[in-house]
C-alpha cells in the first residue's frame, strides 16, 4: 500500500476506500494530523509501525532458551492425578487367605518392621536392609488416600517365602499390614528380596478400605506389584547371601517379565535412595 498525495493506492495503483486502509493508515493518518510526539510520547514510528508486521519465529539455534517438558516424577504431587497403577497377580504366596494358608487375622501382622516371624517364631531374614514407603492416592485427583489398609509381602534373598517355601514353611517374616498416614504412606523396615528363577526382582501388595478390612480379609481395593531397578539390584547381588540372584537376573528383564512385561513396568518401578552399607529405601507412588 502506498500513498500518492492525499490518496491511497493498493499494489495495482487502484485508490482504496478510507474504510479498508488498515492500522498503518489509521496511524500515520494521526500523526499527520496531530503529530507523533504529541500523541506518542516520543515512541519512534519505527516502532509503532514495527507491530503491524508478523513477528519473526523464535531462534532455533541451541543458544534459545527453551522449556523442557515436565516429566512424571517416581511420586507424583497430591494435587496431580497419575496413572493408575496396574492390577497384577498376588502370585500363589499371598498368604491373604485365597491360597491356603491366611496370615492376615494372626495377632502381630499389623507392623511396620516385617523382617522377623512374629508368634511361636522369632526368627530374622538376613539381607541388605530395605526401606519401603508406598504412597497410596486416588488415580483421578492425587488426593492422598490416609486411613487404607495396605498388605505388602516379598520373598527373602534366598528367593523364598514364609509360609510357603520349603525350609520357611513355619516362619511368617517380611509379611505385613499398616494404615495409611496423612500422607496417603505406609513405610516397612525390611531387607532386599532375591531375584528367583522366571521373575524380576519385586514386592508384592494388596491395598485395602482400611486396616480392619485388610485382617478380616475383606475385599481388596487393589493388588499389585512393586518393581525394583536394574542398577539396584546389580549391586545389591554382589553381596554375600544373594549369589543365585545374579544368575537369575541374568536370565530375565523387565520386558520378558510376565507380569511387568505388558509396559516394561513403567507405572510401577521404586526410586531408589541409599547404599549396601547403609541400607535402601524403595518409594513408590501409586495411583487407585
Amino acid at each position: 500500500m502506498t500513498r500518492d498525495d492525499d490518496r491511497w493506492l493498493d499494489d495495482n495503483g487502484e485508490p482504496i476506500d478510507e474504510d479498508h486502509r488498515g492500522l498503518v493508515y489509521d496511524i500515520r493518518t494521526l500523526i499527520d494530523r496531530r503529530g507523533a510526539l504529541g500523541i506518542f510520547g516520543g515512541v519512534a514510528l519505527t516502532s509503532l509501525l514495527a507491530a503491524c508486521t508478523p513477528r519473526a519465529e523464535a531462534s532455533s539455534s541451541p543458544s534459545a532458551t527453551a522449556t523442557a517438558t515436565p516429566t512424571p516424577s517416581a511420586s507424583a504431587s497430591a494435587s496431580e492425578s497419575l496413572s493408575e497403577v496396574p492390577d497384577e497377580t498376588g502370585g500363589p504366596y499371598p498368604a491373604d487367605g485365597s491360597n491356603g494358608v491366611n496370615v492376615l487375622d494372626d495377632s502381630g501382622i499389623v507392623r511396620s518392621d516385617i523382617r522377623s516371624s512374629f508368634g511361636s517364631s522369632t526368627t530374622v531374614a538376613d539381607g541388605v536392609p530395605l526401606t519401603i514407603a508406598l504412597t497410596v492416592r486416588d488415580a483421578a485427583t492425587g488426593a492422598a488416600l490416609a486411613g487404607r489398609g495396605v498388605y505388602l509381602w516379598h520373598c527373602d534373598r534366598h528367593g523364598s517365602y514364609s509360609l510357603y517355601s520349603q525350609g520357611v514353611e513355619n516362619e511368617n517374616y517380611l509379611r505385613g499390614v499398616q494404615e495409611t498416614d496423612a500422607n496417603g504412606t505406609v513405610t516397612f523396615t525390611s531387607i532386599y528380596p532375591a531375584c528367583y528363577s522366571g521373575r524380576w526382582p519385586h514386592i508384592h501388595f494388596e491395598v485395602y478400605e482400611d486396616v480392619a478390612t485388610a485382617v478380616a480379609s475383606g475385599p481388596i481395593v487393589k493388588t499389585s506389584q512393586i518393581a525394583l531397578p536394574a542398577e539396584t539390584n546389580d549391586v545389591v547381588y554382589t553381596t554375600s547371601g544373594y549369589e543365585q540372584s545374579v544368575r537369575n537376573a541374568a536370565q530375565v528383564s523387565l520386558q520378558s517379565d510376565n507380569v511387568f512385561g505388558d509396559d516394561g513396568g513403567i507405572h510401577q518401578i521404586a526410586t531408589m535412595a541409599g547404599s549396601v552399607t547403609a541400607g535402601y529405601t524403595a518409594s513408590l507412588a501409586i495411583g487407585v
